[in-house]
């Protein structure tokens, strides 16, 4: 009797185990539009997200959507508050020492953006001298800002609102940006009213990496050949190039 309990057991333990398999959970930033952003009616959207639920389709899999503050996002993967995350992250070595990415699932520049009429030219130290910059925390723009303008007033900003919100209040004379979400923003509304994009764009690969992934655990080596098994089939299949079209007019999937 004992021994059929056990059988019993192990069995609903088992079927529990498999059905918790067939579910993960996507972790995004949801405040970065249009890659990610949570919409009036409280649902979680983008292309990082229509990306992730597409991979999930592709691996047969259920998924929800979960959002976490971009600080505190690896360590909520870590701390396993879902099971990958696809928040627009650059690939970069640093990042690599705490996660294990994907293959790029995009690849995009970073710009500068000013205040229209600035008239500014000189994209050096010295170039910018007084004037106030400004980026996301926690960002390889932030990175970028803070290795490049040693000698100027830098502002830090827990989400990319804030600083576009800083720039139409002119707080800010010029910001660093992903030149994809911030042409979304220069298009329409109070970002076309105040600002423009301004020199070349930013490619360096010390700061953009190598595109943006999808982080995983570093353990979980079997999900991370999963995922990059499906980012290749639907390349293949055509559902990357349909929500690519949803939301950007050239393809980033190899963009420079």
């Amino acid at each position: 009797m004992k021994k059929t309990i056990l059988a019993l057991a192990f069995t609903a333990l088992t079927a529990l185990s498999a059905q918790a398999a067939d579910k993960l959970v996507i972790g995004t930033e949801g405040a970065y539009p249009p890659f990610n952003f949570v919409s009036a009616d409280g649902k979680v959207g983008g292309f990082d997200v229509e990306i992730g639920m597409a991979l999930c389709a592709e691996m047969k899999v259920e998924c929800e959507v979960v959002t976490q503050d971009w600080d505190g996002i690896i360590p909520a993967l870590q701390a396993k508050k879902f099971d990958f995350m696809i928040a627009s992250m650059f690939i970069t070595p640093e990042r690599a020492e705490k996660v294990a990415f994907t293959k790029s699932y995009y690849k995009a520049p970073m710009t500068h953006i000013a205040q229209k009429g600035a008239n500014i030219t000189d994209f050096s130290n010295e170039g910018l001298k007084g004037k106030v910059i400004g980026a996301q925390s926690g960002t390889t723009q932030a990175e970028y800002a803070t290795a490049t303008y040693p000698d100027l007033d830098i502002k830090l900003y827990p989400t990319q609102d804030e600083v576009n919100m800083d720039m139409i209040n002119g707080r800010l004379d010029v910001q660093i940006g992903d030149m994809l979400p911030m042409m979304d923003w220069l298009s329409k509304g109070d970002g076309a009213k105040c600002c423009e994009l301004v020199g070349a764009p930013i490619a360096d690969p010390k700061f953009i990496g190598q595109g943006a992934g999808i982080a995983v655990r570093k353990e979980d080596t079997d999900l991370l050949a999963k995922l990059n098994a499906a980012i290749d089939a639907i390349r293949a299949n055509g559902k990357y190039a349909e929500i690519n079209k949803k939301y950007f007019p050239i393809d980033i999937f190899e963009m420079k």
